[in-house]
């Protein structure tokens, strides 16, 4: 079995590299060695490589996730987000592959304290969002085999994210301002990745139900807990901070604005997933504590 993945060199496309390798056959386009076209801003060459390759199954990992610079490059945001992956979708539909997609919390509007789940009214409340919420409706529309996951604060430990960020803040200041007032689940791409392939592997057995699903890591909690929880955990492991748990001040999203507006609530209802496939999702601090166990032990 060929599995075509897009998007391997990002988060977690980098991961999926690991995950699906005992599933088939992985063809990544732009990995070392291929001459496949894997840019996002060429549909046709895209296309293309999915005629050329004739997979089983293509996953895209590939996404635009500059939420704030989106505002002011929508166009591109919505040929990385919609245009490319609902041809890519239309393309496998034609070869009779299945398509993976990854969506986002962000396609709904943040109101409100319940986690969101798949019938929900979605209303994006920025161009990130519109778009991602637009892939989703073309990917659907093409008639491909598909799986559509939705998550939402994704972290890896290769590359940057929230966690280093804190830590080499807390490293050069006394304080720290983080908000209290967003509310979701960290959710590691290795994690996602993981899930990925178990989902993928039952469905290719004929077990599972294809679709929309929501893929989160469990619990909830806010960027100005997740901060301390880093900071606290980094403290334990002999990291030498200037700024400590109790230094890292709680404010509301009013007070540190941003081109794009953020959802406040990010909570997702995985219950649907979990039962199609039969899986138990871990709590977002054993994912957070392990990404930050491996990140330590790479300082000197």
């Amino acid at each position: 079995m060929k599995i075509l993945l897009f998007g391997a060199q990002g988060q977690v496309g980098w991961e999926l590299q690991r995950s699906l390798a005992p599933l088939g056959e992985l063809v990544a386009p732009g990995r070392a060695g291929t001459e496949l076209c894997g840019d996002f801003h060429d549909v046709a060459g895209l296309v293309e490589t999915v005629q050329a390759v004739r997979p089983q199954v293509i996953v895209n990992a590939a996404a635009y996730t500059a939420v704030d610079r989106a505002e002011s490059e929508p166009e591109v945001a919505r040929l990385i987000n919609a245009t490319a992956p609902g041809a890519l979708a239309q393309a496998a539909q034609a070869v009779g592959a299945w398509f993976i997609h990854y969506s986002t919390d962000y396609v709904f509007d943040g109101s409100g304290e319940q986690a969101w789940n798949e019938n929900d009214h979605t209303a994006p409340i920025n161009v990130y969002g519109h778009t991602k919420l637009n892939g989703e409706q073309l990917v659907r529309g093409a008639g491909a085999q598909h799986l559509i996951l939705r998550t939402s604060w994704v972290y890896g430990a290769r590359g940057r994210n929230f966690a280093k960020t804190m830590l080499r803040l807390a490293a050069e200041r006394s304080g720290l301002e983080v908000v209290d007032d967003q509310v979701g689940a960290p959710t590691g791409a290795d994690l996602l990745a993981d899930l990925t392939a178990l989902a993928l592997r039952s469905l290719l057995r004929g077990d599972g139900r294809p679709g929309l699903y929501h893929v989160a890591a469990s619990g909830e909690t806010t960027w100005n807990a997740y901060a301390r929880f880093v900071i606290a955990h980094a403290q334990r492991s002999g990291a030498v901070l200037n700024a400590g748990v109790e230094d890292v001040k709680p404010i509301p999203t009013s007070v540190f604005p941003t081109q794009a507006r953020r959802p406040h609530n990010s909570r997702l209802d995985t219950s649907s997933f979990r039962r199609a496939f039969c899986l138990t999702l871990p709590r977002w601090e054993l994912g957070v504590a392990r990404m930050l166990d491996e990140i330590l032990g790479q300082q000197p």
